[in-house]
Parts: structure tokens; C-alpha cells; sequence
């Protein structure tokens, strides 16, 4: 059982964030969900549990905190570690190994786990949860939504009593999330207690128990599932929540785009360390398309972005810009891209240093207005890295409309996203395509394609598989591609 009695926090210096005299409880084997805008204090929650704050994360900090009826305050890191299992937002951040087997194992380790119980114990995660075949492999080689899964199973390996997920579902497809959903199942069915902070709540519906709808860091609503599923479109998003039954979310009626093509691809491979990535690429595509570049974790979207950028070098067939063949510096000199761990690409002291870094001689009016736009005013003095990660992601957002680049690459751009920072970076998005750019977007967010892309391309085992055009008249195909 978790309980929190009258709990108070707020970090050195930040407003948003912290929490208000919060009291809740969540019984032994209940799967709670947490949901409310960035910054409602949905991971503080998480800190708490886990003893993160204040042990890592200072701040003032009130009221008391108990886990299985012992209080936090009076527990030890390891003896919370045996009892909690976190999972974060960004799994990089919890990795300390260079293979998946020795991170499924690390826990166990430090348990003092007798070598045949952590083999046999490895062995039961990865069938429990079906990643054989990822065992073996460098964690550097993994996508994003691979890597999630082994941070998962390394806190499944230790068997703890509470589970506690930030954004789990932030960079996986749908085929992934579906797995995630019935990981959930199987340890609610050990009864195991679940804490889960998410911005994607459909998939959640007929899994949590009770969701916990937090604003400005008080509670602001408890619901049922089926209580917040009969709540209006309007409502939920004035409370800037996402879609509980994506069902109901249907792509914008678009004209499509017949533009003289500034882009062509014509037979393109690319290889990863002697590996086929992708083949068969032939593509043309003109100024102001959005084009979404979706299919499973693994079937080489990011590569083909960074090819897009000039950033991957093992490349065959013809790059043409206007008709002219493409040196991969001519791609990079063009292009811009926000990387799906935006922590990569920032530099300077705060953000709004951070918005112009790079940019010779930058539109001050237009960093002001980026910055108004995308809700990034109120942290224009703050490091980047004091930011959230939907926060970092807006960050690097507002960067693609500053830089004046004419091709523009978004990888996950709404991961950790709520309702409100998404609908933000899809109006920026199009202000982008009107202002002639071409756009390219990785994503599984099946709400974001809705709202923004013009066509989708479909990649997956090994080739391009074909692109969709997106309309009212291909709703039921669009929506077969997603799972929906």
C-alpha cells in the first residue's frame, strides 16, 4: 500500500512542478493512473515513492509518505529499492551496463542474487514478457522503444511489490504499447500495486482501477475509467488531457498537397554497420507536406531521418534537392532535426539562450514569439536540464522555427507531451508548412498524424512499404496502420 498524508513539496527556485497538500492512497495490488497537464506534479508523486525526493531531488517537503505501512523518511535507499521499482521516463537514464542481459541482471546483483536463481531469473523475464530477441544485444543499438522495454524488465527481474511508471508508453508503437498494456495486466494479476503517470490514456482504460486527475499540484479529480471516458471532448481538453478512446479521434479533412517536387529519393539503402536498415526507397515530396514516417520500434525510422539530414554516412542511391543531386553536406547545411532524446542536443545555460544558440544574427522578435507560442516564457531563465522532458521537447521545437532551415525532421516530437504542448507543436507544424517548409515526422502518435501530417510513409522489415495519403476518405486505413 502507498499513502501520502497531507504531502507538500516545491523545488529551490521553480513554481510548477511541486505539490499542494496532497492525500492519497492506493491500495495493495490497485493500479492508479496519474494524469493531468506538464508540470501538475505527476512524477514529483513518483519521486516520492521511490525516495527520490528529497534524497536526490531537494526541496521543502511536508507531511508523510509510507509505503507497505513503513514511512519513507525512515527507510533506507536499498530497502525502498527492494520494496519500489521505477521505471522512467527517459530508460537511458537508469541504464549502468552495456549489454541488455547484464541491465536485466543488475538489480539482481546488487541483491546478492546466487548465480543459477539470476540466470534462471533472466531467462523468466524475457519469456514473461517476450524480448528474447533482444537478449544479447548492445543497449546502443536499441531503439528508444527497445530500450523501454528493457528498463521495464529490469525492474520486472527484481520482483518488487510496487511498480511505479513515468511515461512508459512516451516513445513506443503501438504493437508496443499493446505489450506494455498486458505487462501491466500480468503483474496486476501478481498483485503487485501500480503507480503510472501518463499522458496517453487509452490504453490505460481497461487496466487502472482509479485515475487521479492532478492540477497545479493539488488534486483536482478522482474518476473511474468510465467516468472519464463520458466526459466531452471539450472537457477533457480544457483539463488538457489526451484521448481516452482514440476511436474518436478522426485526421483533419486536408487538401492534398501537388507541389513541384523539391525532394526526390530514388532507390535508396541504408546500412547500419554492414546491416540492411532499409532499401527500396524511392520518394518525392514538395514544399509546405507534412509527412509522417511511422511503423514498428526498430524498422529503421530514425535512420532514415538522420539520412534525411546528411547525419547517416552509410547511404546508396541518388539524394536530389530541385532536381540536383545531394552531398551529405549539402543535406546538413538545409536541414534541422529534433532528436528523439532532445537532452543531445542541448547546449546553452537557459532557454532562451538555448532557442537562438547556434544561429547567426537571430530574429529576437521571433525567438520572443516561438517562445510565447509554446508556453516557454515563464522558464526563459531556467537550465534546460531543470526542465521536464515535455518541457526539453518544446525546447528544441521552438529551435526548428527559429533556425530558417528549409527541411525539417521531428523525431517523436510529442513524446511526454500532454493535450496542450501537443496541440502547441501541431500548430507550429503547420505554421512551418504554410511557410513552404518540408516537414518530416517520426512518430506513433496517432493523434499528432491527425492533426498535422499531409501523408504518412510506412516503413517497416526492411523497406518502404508505401505512403497513405491522409484524409477522411482513408480514415479506416489510417487507423488499420495504428491499431486502432
Amino acid at each position: 500500500m502507498i499513502s501520502l498524508d497531507h504531502v507538500s513539496f516545491s523545488y529551490p527556485g521553480q513554481e510548477q512542478g511541486g505539490l499542494r497538500d496532497i492525500t492519497l492512497t492506493v491500495q495493495e495490488g490497485e493500479c492508479v493512473l496519474l494524469c493531468g497537464r506538464s508540470g501538475c506534479g505527476k512524477t514529483t508523486v513518483t519521486r516520492l515513492v521511490n525516495g527520490l525526493v528529497p534524497r536526490f531531488y531537494s526541496g521543502e517537503l511536508s507531511g508523510i509518505i509510507s509505503v507497505n505501512g513503513r514511512n519513507i523518511e525512515n527507510l533506507t535507499m536499498y530497502e525502498i529499492a527492494e520494496r519500489v521499482g521505477s521505471v522512467f521516463q527517459n530508460p537511458r537514464t537508469q541504464f549502468f551496463n552495456m549489454d541488455c542481459d547484464s541491465e536485466i541482471a543488475f538489480g539482481l546483483e546488487n541483491q546478492a542474487c546466487l548465480p543459477d536463481e539470476l540466470l534462471r531469473r533472466v531467462e523468466d523475464t524475457a519469456e514473461d514478457l517476450k524480448i528474447q530477441n533482444l537478449r544479447g544485444r548492445s543497449l546502443h543499438e536499441l531503439s528508444g522503444g527497445e530500450k523501454q522495454k528493457i528498463a521495464f524488465a529490469s525492474v520486472y527481474a527484481m520482483n518488487p511489490d510496487v511498480y511505479l511508471l513515468d511515461e512508459p508508453s512516451s516513445n513506443l508503437d503501438m504493437d508496443a504499447i499493446a505489450g506494455l498494456k498486458e505487462h501491466l495486466r500480468l503483474i496486476k494479476k501478481q498483485g503487485k500495486t501500480i503507480l503510472i503517470a501518463e499522458h496517453r490514456l487509452y490504453y490505460l482504460m481497461d487496466v487502472a482501477d482509479r485515475i487521479v486527475y492532478l492540477d497545479e499540484g493539488r488534486i483536482a479529480g478522482v474518476y473511474t475509467p468510465a467516468q472519464l471516458q463520458r466526459l466531452s471532448q471539450q472537457e477533457r481538453e480544457h483539463m488538457g488531457l489526451r484521448a481516452a478512446v482514440l476511436g474518436e479521434v478522426h485526421p483533419a479533412s486536408v487538401q492534398a498537397v501537388q507541389p513541384s517536387p523539391l525532394l526526390e529519393l530514388r532507390d535508396v539503402a541504408l546500412h547500419y554497420k554492414k546491416r540492411l536498415v532499409l532499401e527500396r526507397i524511392s520518394l518525392s515530396a514538395g514544399p509546405g507536406e507534412v509527412i509522417g514516417v511511422v511503423g514498428h520500434n526498430g524498422a529503421g525510422k530514425t535512420t532514415f531521418s538522420r539520412a534525411l539530414c546528411g547525419l547517416h554516412k552509410n547511404t546508396q542511391g541518388q539524394f536530389l534537392w530541385k532536381g540536383k543531386p545531394q552531398e551529405r553536406k549539402a543535406c546538413l547545411k538545409r536541414s534541422y532535426m529534433v532528436m528523439q532524446d532532445v537532452n543531445y542536443q542541448m547546449f546553452a545555460e537557459n532557454v532562451e539562450a538555448e532557442c537562438s544558440f547556434g544561429i547567426r544574427n537571430p530574429d529576437r522578435k521571433l525567438v520572443e514569439a516561438t517562445m510565447e507560442k509554446l508556453g516557454l516564457i515563464p522558464y526563459r531563465s531556467n537550465h534546460p536540464n531543470t526542465l521536464s522532458g515535455g518541457q526539453k521537447q518544446r525546447v528544441a521545437v521552438a529551435v526548428s522555427m527559429i533556425c530558417g532551415k528549409e527541411l525539417l525532421v521531428f523525431d517523436e516530437p510529442t513524446s511526454g507531451l500532454d493535450f496542450d504542448s501537443m496541440a502547441q507543436v501541431a500548430g507550429l507544424v503547420k505554421e512551418l508548412a504554410a511557410m513552404g517548409k518540408l516537414i518530416f515526422i517520426v512518430t506513433h502518435d496517432y493523434e499528432f498524424v491527425c492533426r498535422t501530417c499531409t501523408r504518412v510513409l510506412y516503413v517497416d522489415h526492411g523497406e518502404h512499404c508505401g505512403d497513405l495519403s491522409v484524409s477522411m476518405t482513408t480514415e479506416e486505413q489510417l487507423k488499420r496502420l495504428f491499431s486502432v
